[in-house]
């Protein structure tokens, strides 16, 4: 059994181990594999494990010996999963590995926001405090978050655990999901997505990019929000229309933006939201806590097991 993992350095940059991948079959394993050496790397492989490298049709049908392929993450769409059906191929997919880690980061934005904590450690680190003629100041409006409006667009496993935390700060959700209006949850209204934006103190991001999702927050949807109210995306970069968002941001027409994902990642230098104020970006770190990966290795390998013993788990192309 020959497996070829084409980059797994985000996955593992060297703390966690792949010793119970290599348990299972001779194993391969490079940090990063531009798409010139797909190919070639991937020439004999029985099993191939990608996270951002795409596996087109053409790959798919060059390589006579392939069988499965596994994808280190959630969204699947680096792979075409309709051509893997044709060959009998078997794609699966890391479900709900990074939840904590996603809900967990929605807040660190969310909370930076309301209490500016970089901006005062800065300022103290200064010396201000240390020539205050008072034993306090802020640099910013500090927000209480207690009685605002938590908008959440997409209700699945991530947005139900950012639910759950904004209720705990004794904030008031709703949330736009199809599921979600047919089957109403307790302490969480149902809204339609412009309703969302128009209401919301916040809105956070969490659905999947569709041909009907991407750009799904745009210029005219950012006018609805409210001057004071913050839009963060921890979902997928293509959500969001980013000149538009620039615009808004430059214009005063939302307060701020917290972003783990651009539409092109790395990103372009000329990419209009990094020289924006009152925004933060990060590069797509939601889901890389230790223990999030940890998570991802054990059912990476889980789905492995299952496909050799004949009950493949996790299928994204039955």
């Amino acid at each position: 059994m020959r497996i070829v993992v084409l980059d797994g350095y985000a996955m593992n940059p060297g703390d966690l181990s792949w010793d119970e991948l290599k348990s299972i079959g001779d194993s391969v394993i490079y940090d990063r594999t531009p798409t010139a050496l797909v190919l070639d790397r991937a020439k004999d492989a029985e099993i191939i494990l990608t996270n951002k490298v795409v596996i087109n049709r053409d790959i798919i049908q060059s390589l006579p010996c392939l069988r499965y392929i596994g994808v280190l993450a959630t969204g699947y769409n680096v792979v075409d999963t309709t051509a893997a059906k044709e060959k009998g191929i078997i794609v699966t997919n890391v479900p709900d590995y990074s939840t904590m880690s996603v809900a967990q980061l929605t807040f660190a934005f969310l909370l930076e926001f309301t209490h500016n904590v970089g901006k005062h450690t800065e300022s103290v680190k200064s010396g201000e405090w240390c020539i205050s003629p008072d034993f306090c100041y802020w640099k910013a409006p500090l927000i209480e978050l207690y009685g605002l409006t938590f908008g959440i667009i997409g209700y699945g496993k991530i947005g139900k655990k950012v639910a759950n935390i904004a209720k705990s700060f004794g904030m008031d959700v709703i949330a736009f999901s199809p599921r979600l209006k047919s089957m109403p949850v307790k302490d969480v209204a149902y809204a339609e997505i412009d309703e969302i934006f128009s209401k919301s103190d916040v809105v956070s991001l969490h659905c999947p990019l569709t041909p009907q999702t991407e750009r799904l927050v745009n210029g005219e949807r950012l006018g609805l929000m409210k001057p004071n109210a913050f839009l963060i995306n921890t979902g997928r970069g293509g959500l969001v229309d980013e000149q538009a968002l620039a615009d808004a941001l430059n214009t005063g027409k939302i307060a701020g933006a917290g972003l783990d994902v651009l539409s092109t990642e790395p990103p372009s230098p000329d990419n209009p939201l990094l020289k924006v104020e009152n925004i933060f970006i990060t590069p797509h770190i939601g889901w890389a806590t230790k223990a999030a990966r940890v998570r991802l290795m054990k059912i990476v390998v889980e789905n492995i097991r299952a496909f050799l013993s004949g009950k493949p788990q996790n299928v994204v192309n039955r």
